[in-house]
């Protein structure tokens, strides 16, 4: 018998006419199991596997969150730390802009604004009334007090630009002036008149606050204080004869001055100044 027959016939296995399992298949599938052993191990060991995608996209949207939260925290903090001197600069320059607009100056003779719709006119007229009081007031307690026209001669002066203004304001104003309301448009017309006058005597004090005796010299400076001196005296002294003398030479103190042109003494002081005169000399009327 041939050796291909006795194969057939009996086999190598341990079974008598069926044939076995073949030794080279079990080494294939032995190397096989083996190989894919090995290839599960490198991938567990390189960190791979079905999971390794999930993780990665998993730790991306973390970074993503972390730095978007540290965007926002340092976001945060400037707003914090900046917008309170943001919002101070913009009040103080909206605070600067508003006294800008309240202090600047109007030229003389322009229209003063209007009263708002909410008012009447007549209101408007009656609140100008009182303002018109009110200037006419203080004038007239300048006019009438040797002292103040002393301590501030450019008020009483034409020659200088702010006084000639508010002189022909305020004769402007008055010339307006009723004891009730006079209906429309002279209402209007007065109540622009009174501003301009009130605005020219702010101005006129203010300027003869800042002349003050500048114009004068150094020996007109000195009979101005020595005027002022006496009627100081005559006004606060307790004493009859110190009085009289204190009056008499602030008188032709006065009187000098008002001739050569330093001090212009409005009729008004000259007339109450003669009066108190009158009325501390002995015999005269009190």
């Amino acid at each position: 018998m041939t050796r291909r027959g006795y194969r057939q016939g009996h086999g190598w296995g341990h079974g008598h006419g069926t044939p076995g399992p073949d030794p080279r298949s079990a080494r294939y599938a032995y190397r096989a199991a083996r190989h894919d052993h090995r290839r599960a191990r490198r991938l567990h060991r390189r960190g791979g596997g079905p999971g390794r995608p999930l993780l990665l996209v998993l730790a991306g949207l973390l970074g993503v969150l972390l730095l978007a939260g540290a965007t926002a925290a340092v976001v945060l903090y400037v707003l914090v730390r900046v917008l309170p001197f943001l919002l101070l600069a913009v009040g103080a320059l909206v605070w600067v802009r508003a006294r800008h607009r309240r202090a600047a100056p109007q030229p003389p003779g322009a229209t003063a604004p209007g009263p708002t719709a909410a008012e009447t006119a007549e209101s408007a007229w009656r609140r100008a009334r009182a303002d018109f009081q009110r200037v006419r007031a203080d004038f007239a307690a300048h006019e009438t007090d040797p002292m103040a026209v002393l301590r501030r001669p450019a008020l009483s002066d034409v020659a200088v630009p702010s006084t000639a203004r508010f002189v022909d304001a305020f004769a402007a104003a008055q010339a307006l002036d009723t004891d009730g309301y006079p209906g429309e448009p002279y209402g209007a017309s007065y109540v622009r008149s009174v501003e301009v006058a009130r605005r020219a005597w702010q101005a006129a004090v203010e300027a003869a606050d800042r002349i003050r005796l500048t114009g004068l010299d150094l020996e007109e400076r000195h009979t101005v204080e020595r005027v002022l001196k006496l009627l100081t005296t005559a006004r606060d002294s307790d004493s009859e004869p110190e009085r009289v003398a204190a009056y008499a030479r602030a008188r032709a103190e006065m009187d000098r001055l008002d001739r050569s042109g330093v001090v212009h003494l409005p009729k008004p002081a000259r007339a109450h100044l003669d009066a108190a005169a009158r009325g501390a000399l002995p015999g005269g009327p009190a």
